[in-house]
């Protein structure tokens, strides 16, 4: 395939419309994670508590508990209009929508319950939101516009941080918080209407599945599985919430059990540090303003620029050696944000270049390892196995960044910084792993 055969996928219909919908998915992100953890600062949170904050993402994590409802269930109404997928689309943004309204109205300082509680509903719809996407993404188009649409997903998924991370920001900087957070619930119309326009996949039984699914239905239920009611939620259960946890475990032997590790461990490193960005940022004397501008805009084009080169990298060198660069830069970068606590200071230029790096490998890493996870899903079970395979992504890392601002406060920014580093390890090793078992699946072995 020549370079512009390659550059040209980005102009398929499919691979545009995740942009917008890469928007929608990561326009809630940062405003219940660090635009979040900037705001109960200024309201005179302790380090601690805005540390314990990061479980309110856990619930990204715990995704794949109800994936089988999003994958299966049809909603009333929405569903008989807008399809299986679009309606879960479009009920999750209306609840994301409402639930930053509610928070613009809330005062860390005295409701910080409330503050919590709303960001975890906010959590909970954006998971939602996530699981009938990545269905969405994977149905939409066939095998070789994944790449393609992975780093579509991500640039749109980049605005929107940049838009929760900078334009909150400078939002709250010139007016107030509360001001920024409606803003932020206004942006979600983006999602809302692109949905609104695009067509529902066609959703696809393959041969493997079904064949599973009725000799499981039939060994554990018999002849008789179409008739009692009783049976028949057994029968819904066993083929929604089983079958694609046993399809994928059927496919890859034991050696799912090592996939499943490599998983959980690829993003320990950034997600690790992510909770305490922006208080490093504040504590080391930036202004907000100089944080939306480095931080969030100018490391906006450097993330695009590393999802633009890894998509190359993809089709050029394949996705495990993509797999590779990105897991060895990102626990690499870690090193560099160690280094610039210990200088101090409020220089610039050493900023912008940590930023630079940091998100460079986090636009390689990412764009390959979402093109991993959909090459691993089975089209059969797209929304489910997918929750699974990126509430593995986050899980660890989520549970263990709640203890973040215990470490900062207990041993400094510097530190920190270098477990967060050293965190990234065991993802490098396990991509050798795993790459090793794909070349010998390539060659016939």
């Amino acid at each position: 395939m020549s370079w512009g055969e390659a550059l040209s996928i980005y102009s398929k219909k499919p691979v545009l419309a995740m942009i917008f919908l890469g928007f929608s998915a990561g326009l809630p992100f940062l405003l219940v994670f660090s635009t979040l953890s900037a705001w109960l600062t200024e309201a005179g949170v302790t380090r601690s508590a805005i540390g314990f904050f990061a479980w309110v993402g856990i619930t990204y994590s715990i995704k794949v508990l109800w994936a089988p409802v999003v994958d299966r269930l049809p909603l009333p109404l929405l569903g008989a209009l807008l399809g299986q997928r679009r309606s879960w689309i479009l009920l999750a943004q209306l609840g994301i929508a409402a639930a930053l309204v509610v928070m613009a109205y809330l005062d860390p300082a005295t409701q910080l319950l409330w503050v919590a509680v709303a960001a975890v509903v906010v959590a909970f719809c954006s998971a939602t939101q996530d699981v009938a996407i990545d269905a969405y993404r994977i149905e939409a188009a066939v095998d070789e516009y994944q790449g393609a649409m992975s780093a579509a997903y991500i640039f749109g998924y980049r605005v929107a941080l940049l838009v929760a991370g900078a334009g909150a920001l400078l939002i709250a900087e010139d007016y107030s918080w509360s001001m920024s957070y409606l803003a932020m619930a206004g942006c979600m119309l983006v999602g809302i209407c692109t949905i609104a326009i695009l067509r529902e996949p066609t959703h696809l039984q393959d041969r493997f599945a079904a064949q599973l699914e009725q000799d499981l239905v039939l060994e554990l239920l018999g002849e008789n599985s179409n008739f009692a009611g009783q049976t028949k939620l057994r029968q819904w259960l066993l083929i929604s919430v089983v079958c694609p946890f046993l399809e994928f475990f059927k496919r890859n032997g034991r050696f799912a059990l090592v996939i499943l590790l490599f998983i959980s461990v690829f993003r320990l490193s950034d997600i690790i540090m992510g909770i305490m960005a922006n208080p490093f940022y504040l504590d080391m004397g930036y202004s907000k303003t100089e944080i939306a501008t480095i931080a969030k805009f100018f490391g906006f084009f450097m993330t695009v620029l590393g999802s633009a080169i890894c998509g190359v990298l993809v089709v050029k060198w394949g996705i495990y050696r993509s797999l590779l660069l990105g897991a060895v830069l990102v626990a690499s970068t870690n090193v560099l944000f160690a280094l610039l606590a210990a200088v101090g200071g409020t220089d610039l230029s050493w900023l912008a270049l940590v930023i630079s790096a940091d998100n460079l490998s986090g636009g390689i890493s990412s764009t390959a390892f979402i093109a991993y996870l959909s090459s691993l899903t089975s089209r059969s079970y797209t929304a489910t196995q997918y929750a699974l395979f990126s509430s593995l992504m986050t899980l660890p890392g989520k549970f263990i960044s709640g203890f973040s601002g215990m470490v900062v406060d207990g041993f400094g920014y510097s530190e920190f910084f270098t477990f967060a580093a050293l965190a990234g390890i065991p993802a490098i090793v396990l991509v050798i792993v795993v790459m090793k078992r794909g070349a010998k699946l390539q060659s016939g072995q």
